[in-house]
């Protein structure tokens, strides 16, 4: 046997062993808890990079843990084998998607085994396999079945060179443009599949029964977006022709009567139909501009606003005003009906566009908060407007814009004082002048009295006035536009909280908490609108324009329609003998073969659907596929079949433990919470959550600190580093990095202190001590039966350093099941880091080869066991073959088994607890000293300690104790006067 620690000779050889004795097999024990512990399943890239290992060694160790703790574990591997980068390899290489994938599983087989994780390769499952997509397309049969899929057109990113679809991630730069050939992109409308994910939008929002982590509650919930407003009718009108009725959604349907103008999003399907003749040029020229743009680019806030006016105008039902119908690409079709009420006093979006498009501004909601501020130019009034000022008790300050002049800057709060003001301001105006109210009562004061700006029309009455007495007026198109021009004013222009309503006829006055209720009431009423409830949430598109992916299981009848594939003639199998066009389109358009076929129902010519299957789909139920991979394969399928053997999805499911990136949240985490739920509904599954417990890892960054990527120079390949330092190092330095779920940057000088605490482990373990000098066969220091002084001490000191080194061991193992319970791997390496430290000065005493040190020694390789398997398992054997059954002082071991079938160790409280505790003692608050004392020392001993502290008595002389605080008996404090 090596007696230096050499990972290259033993992790091969362990690893080896395992596969040979079956140690990581799955069985099914109905006597023992079983325990689903999964980690999220990787692509079939090619490598595995070090972000997979940070993602699954912990999740290893951790399932290990629950091994040892008498739960029966399932910790299953696959791989996600469908997609797009098998295509783009076999384009690019001139090699099948399926020789490609099927490679790239292989070698990636051997880097998940250098982990030396307990996988159970017994159940590994390929999404790309026939045995394993059968499933999926049967899933796809009961969705539709159940009237869960459905197809319809829908608007995709093209590229009109390739003549393909491309998927996002095919869609390059700032301009759009497609990654093979740089043309620029548009968006096309195509008929495609759609899983009803909406039918779940409600049930979504609840995670009852599950503990995920609340950044992704938050984010799901978000990404759902429920809001409950109304529909509103308004009625769109080109010239004197007949109206349509344009649907709007509205989470306020109180700032209707506030409504100025109207958007469509370009898509909008009766766009063409009210556009004018004059206006059509513009109109398809912007429509064309925003089919190039990205949702996420389109609703950015930080984009400048654009849009065009169609020619046509809608009617405001609830006050009959005409309002100008515009597109704009903020508004999409796919968030409410694609039409919105513009409120832009209300809603920032419209705020910005308003005043770019010089639209009028009413606003219908008041403040909150009573502000307004007045702007009065100076030389605009007479009289002793200062003395009028202060009599009201008001303040102003002197401001000024450059080429305009000063002006008085007067704060204001409330109805009765912005009442009061505009009284006595319109007194000191001169004729032709005018002043601001803005914020609260929203007036133009004029000499002759004030014009509120309550309407459209007194918005074009005042900027009428304004623009005969002052030219510099009339660049401003609004009223609002006039006052934005006024810094000052520009924090209470816009607000969208709730209000009482204003401006808004017989509404005026209703208070903000009923406003929305009793407006919808009123529109449902008279037949004009509704209560709703509207989603951010759409449905899942599944469909995708590519060769390798599961098959769509549908045909196209010219007489019978859509048909289902029959379930008996599952899978439908993806063809291998088919070219991937260098322009990326799909293959099996192309292939005669898969193309034509009889239609199932009436026995005529058809055509199979050539779409196939997102790969979420596959990743949404591999959960389930694990527990029986590739069940009844090479048998005909039914739809009355289950998709798993019973009696191992009535044991195994659900998932207990997931772990994987917060990235996954919008998609996969949604999409497989979707699919249980579905099934669960089908019949399929009792239970409506896939994963009882989530947990969320950080990422692990590069050298520099940054995220790594390949034009960084700065990725880490693990399997360099594995050949250089063994796994197990690798193992633990990722755990050893920072918290699981923060990350951290890799650190060759990290990795390497690593590794010298396993050294050291290994030498504590494997090489003899200095303690058993003088001692007996079994390292048991041998004591003279004189009973002399010496005897006596020597005596007296094996017993402290057994009590010391027995509190150690139980500290730590306290500490250590409960990081490991909580992931806090880096914390729980720490403290085994200082244990092994105590232990290597331990070695050098008498309480060497005591049963306190083979406990010792026991349960540190016991605690390591989970995160370093295979030095763990070397020493183990060493130590099992280094002493008989009979001779086990510690009682930890199953003499001759792994040391991954061991129990999980118990820790003794007493033993853990400190015999000691640090008490600080205080006079008037200061700290004065700190003594050792006995832990749970009492009150009255703890104050005749402190006094009688020399560092403690020179601060109380001369003086008398009045009062002594004994605080959580750790400690006092001493109050003297």
């Amino acid at each position: 046997m090596a007696d230096k620690y050499i990972p290259q000779e033993i992790e091969s050889q362990w690893q080896r062993r395992w596969a040979e004795s079956g140690l990581y097999a799955t069985r099914q024990d109905p006597t023992r808890p079983k325990f689903y512990f999964l980690t999220m399943l990787p692509y079939s890239s090619g490598d595995l990079h070090i972000g997979h290992w940070y993602a699954m060694a912990p999740s290893d160790a951790a399932a290990r843990y629950r091994r040892m703790k008498g739960d029966n574990v399932f910790f299953p591997i696959g791989f996600d084998a469908f997609g797009l980068p098998a295509e783009n390899a076999a384009i690019k290489h001139g090699i099948h998607p399926y020789r490609w994938t099927w490679s790239n599983v292989e070698h990636m087989r051997g880097q998940l085994r250098s982990m030396g994780a307990m996988w159970a390769w017994d159940r590994e499952a390929v999404s790309c396999d026939p045995r394993y997509y059968a499933w999926s397309e049967w899933f796809f049969l009961k969705l539709y079945e159940h009237g869960l899929a459905y197809r319809k057109y829908a608007p995709v990113d093209f590229c009109p060179t390739c003549n393909t679809t491309l998927a996002r991630e095919q869609v390059w730069g700032d301009d759009r443009h497609c990654e093979r050939c740089g043309t620029q992109v548009v968006k096309k409308e195509l008929n495609q599949w759609f899983f009803k994910i909406t039918d779940y939008a409600d049930e979504l929002l609840r995670f009852d029964g599950i503990d995920w982590p609340e950044r992704i509650r938050v984010a799901q919930t978000n990404w759902i977006g429920r809001s409950e407003g109304a529909e509103v009718e308004f009625t769109g009108v080109r010239s004197q022709e007949s109206g349509d009725l344009i649907t709007v959604f509205t989470t306020r349907p109180d700032t209707l009567w506030g409504a100025t103008f109207m958007v469509l999003a370009p898509e909008h399907l009766l766009v063409d139909k009210l556009t004018t003749a004059e206006h059509a040029e513009a109109v398809a020229a912007y429509k064309y501009q925003a089919s190039r743009q990205s949702e996420i680019e389109r609703t950015s806030t930080d984009k400048e606003k654009t849009g065009v006016f169609i020619g046509a105008y809608a009617t405001n039902p609830v006050n009959g005003e005409r309002i100008p119908i515009w597109i704009a690409d903020y508004v999409l079709t796919t968030y409410g009906t694609g039409a919105i009420m513009a409120v832009p006093a209300h809603d920032d979006r419209d705020f910005a566009f308003a005043l770019k498009f010089g639209l009028p501004i009413i606003p219908v909601i008041e403040r909150t908060d009573q502000r307004a501020k007045s702007a009065v130019w100076e030389g605009s009034v007479v009289g002793d407007f200062d003395g009028a000022l202060r009599a009201a008790g008001l303040k102003w300050d002197w401001l000024t814009i450059a080429g305009r002049g000063r002006f008085y800057a007067v704060a204001l709060e409330g109805d009765a004082q912005v009442a009061a003001y505009t009284s006595f301001l319109q007194a000191h105006l001169k004729p032709g002048h005018w002043a601001d109210v803005v914020g609260r009562g929203w007036q133009v004061v004029f000499h002759d009295g004030p014009v509120t700006l309550d309407s459209v029309r007194a918005d074009a009455a005042i900027m009428a006035r304004c623009h005969a007495g002052y030219d510099y007026t009339r660049q401003f198109r609004t009223t609002m536009e006039m006052w934005w021009a006024v810094e000052w004013y520009r924090d209470l222009l816009y607000h969208a909280e709730y209000g009482a309503m204003i401006h808004s006829a017989a509404f005026s006055g209703v208070p903000g908490d009923v406003a929305k209720q009793k407006v919808t009431d009123w529109l449902a009423e008279r037949g004009v609108g509704k209560f709703a409830i509207n989603y951010k949430l759409r449905d899942w598109l599944i469909s995708r324009q590519r060769y390798w992916g599961a098959p769509i299981p549908m045909i196209y009848c010219p007489v019978c329609g859509i048909v289902p594939v029959p379930y008996a003639d599952l899978p439908v199998l993806l063809p291998e003998d088919v070219e991937i066009p260098a322009t990326g389109e799909n293959a099996l358009k192309f292939h005669e073969g898969f193309l034509h076929v009889k239609c199932p129902q009436c026995g005529g010519d058809a055509t199979r659907e050539t779409d196939t299957m997102d790969t979420f789909m596959c990743s949404s139920w591999y959960n389930y596929a694990y527990v029986a991979p590739y069940w009844k394969a090479g048998e005909p399928l039914s739809r009355d079949d289950t998709p798993w053997d019973p009696q191992a999805g009535a044991y195994w499911l659900p998932v207990d433990q997931y772990t994987g990136g917060p990235e996954h949240a919008t998609m996969h985490l949604l999409y497989t919470r979707f699919f249980t739920k579905a099934l669960c509904d089908i019949g399929v599954l009792p239970f409506r959550e896939p994963m009882l417990r989530l947990f969320n890892q950080g990422i692990i960054l590069g050298p520099d600190g940054q995220r790594m990527s390949k034009s960084k120079g700065n990725v880490v390949a693990p399997d360099e580093w594995v050949e250089r330092y063994g796994a197990d190092t690798v193992r633990a330095y990722l755990m050893f990095i920072g918290p699981w779920d923060a990350g951290g940057p890799w650190s060759a000088q990290g990795i390497e202190g690593v590794r010298r605490f396993l050294e050291r482990v290994w030498s504590v373990v494997v090489e003899p001590g200095n303690g058993d000098q003088g001692s007996g066969d079994k390292g048991q220091p041998v004591l003279t039966k004189s009973g002399g002084a010496e005897d006596r001490g020597q005596e007296a000191d094996l017993v402290a350093q057994t009590r010391t080194l027995r509190h150690m061991t139980h500290k730590t193992l306290q500490k250590v099941t409960e990081d490991i319970e909580a992931f806090k791997f880096n914390t729980l390496l720490a403290a085994l880091m200082e244990f092994n430290n105590y232990l290597v000065k331990a070695k050098e005493t008498a309480v060497y080869g005591t049963p306190a040190w083979d406990e010792a020694v026991d349960m540190l390789l016991l605690m390591l066991a989970p995160e370093t398997p295979h030095i763990t398992e070397e020493l183990w054997q060493r130590r099992v073959q280094t002493r008989r059954v009979s001779e086990n002082p510690s009682g930890l071991f199953r003499a001759a088994a792994s040391v991954h079938v061991q129990p999980w160790p118990v820790f003794d409280p007493e033993l853990a607890r400190a015999d000691t505790i640090t008490l600080v003692v205080q006079v008037n608050g200061k700290v004065r000293d700190r003594i050792e004392v006995a832990t749970g020392i009492t009150e009255e001993t703890a104050r005749e300690l402190a006094l009688a502290q020399p560092a403690v008595q020179k601060w109380l002389e001369g003086k008398s104790v009045r009062k002594v605080i004994f605080a959580g008996g750790r400690l006092i404090n001493i109050v003297v006067g």
